[in-house]
């Protein structure tokens, strides 16, 4: 979701709205945290410091709750940041030119490393694990929905399932409209969608590819909103009545992202000893990744199983063509746009 309903008043309330509270302590951990960073120890203090961290680590990890979650990340940039200070200050020589050389290429190499962990850890620092809004209790005032399903040279085979998925979608038939956007102008495809009752769709070129796809079918169409599918996922039943409640609370809110599932184990899934009993990368992006991103209202789309608000998607000027990740972009555009 790429607009945060929850975010500013998480900083606005509790503690945080009492700034004369609020500052004193942070000033406090502040000093504490530098003074941690900075402080010199010999050999022996240090050793009994790592051990001391390990078992704070190891004790707070057991203790259920974000609240922890956030301290362990406060433990990690401190560890972190007091090790790169340590090699800043007492590590580097530069007594010949292969001594600076090499030296230089890995402290700049670590710097880079810890300034990508701290960005993480502040991308995903609070998660937002937003539960589905309901839809009104009449059907009447539910909204017109466009399901888009692009293809271009996939096998009819493939893209049935989608279609099939799409038609059977719990909506009010005379409030949804199925199209298939065929780029490969396939006399099989058209059939196919004349049998079931599937809407259509042809242009006359295939400029933007995917995205030049998507905007033609917006200037066919008229629905409130519009839900995108790649031509190889399946929705749910209940897809559009767990994402379309988000849209008609909010009105500022120009697109409800999910998750995307798949039904073939990934390559580390395949080959490895520990097959699916590890998370896969689609649950870490889309189960931390994204939902970090939307406490910043930074969300984006990812080319699927969204649904997003038509007349959003036409103040930026549809799906930007000028780059491979269309999808991305067209987010971009849109938070530009508040």
């Amino acid at each position: 979701m790429t607009k945060t309903l929850t975010a500013d008043r998480l900083f606005r309330g509790g503690l945080f709205a009492k700034r004369w509270v609020a500052w004193p302590f942070m000033l406090l951990a502040a000093l504490l945290g530098v003074t941690f960073i900075m402080a010199p120890l010999d050999a022996e203090q240090q050793s009994w410091l790592a051990v001391a961290g390990f078992l704070l680590f190891m004790v707070a990890n057991r203790i259920p709750g974000r609240g922890v979650t956030v301290f362990l990340v406060f433990l990690s940039c401190l560890v972190s940041l007091r090790y790169i200070y340590w090699r800043l200050v007492e590590t580097l020589e530069f007594g010949n030119f292969m001594q600076t050389f090499l030296g230089t290429g890995l402290i700049l190499a670590e710097i880079y490393a810890i300034i990508t962990m701290l960005l993480a850890y502040f991308q995903a620092i609070w998660p937002l694990d937003r539960q589905p809004v309901p839809m009104p209790d009449d059907p009447e005032e539910w909204p017109v929905i466009d399901v888009f399903i692009p293809s271009y040279n996939e096998p009819l085979e493939i893209v049935k399932p989608a279609i099939y998925g799409a038609l059977a979608i719990d909506w009010p038939p005379e409030k949804m409209n199925v199209y298939v956007l065929d780029d490969g102008r396939r006399d099989d495809f058209r059939r196919f969608c004349e049998e079931i009752g599937c809407g259509y769709m042809i242009r006359p070129d295939n400029k933007g590819a995917k995205a030049g796809n998507i905007n033609h079918a917006l200037t066919k169409t008229n629905g409130e909103f519009i839900a995108i599918f790649d031509c190889d996922h399946v929705a749910t039943r209940a897809f559009l009545q767990l994402t379309v409640g988000w849209l008609l609370r909010d009105r500022d809110l120009c697109m409800v992202q999910t998750p995307h599932h798949f039904y073939s184990p990934d390559p580390f899934e395949r080959n490895l000893a520990s097959g699916q009993r590890v998370p896969n990368e689609g649950l870490l992006f889309y189960g931390m990744v994204q939902q970090g991103n939307d406490l910043w209202n930074a969300t984006f789309f990812c080319g699927s199983c969204a649904v997003i608000r038509r007349e959003a998607l036409l103040e930026v000027g549809g799906v930007p063509t000028q780059t491979v990740t269309e999808d991305c972009h067209c987010s971009l555009k849109m938070q530009r746009r508040g």
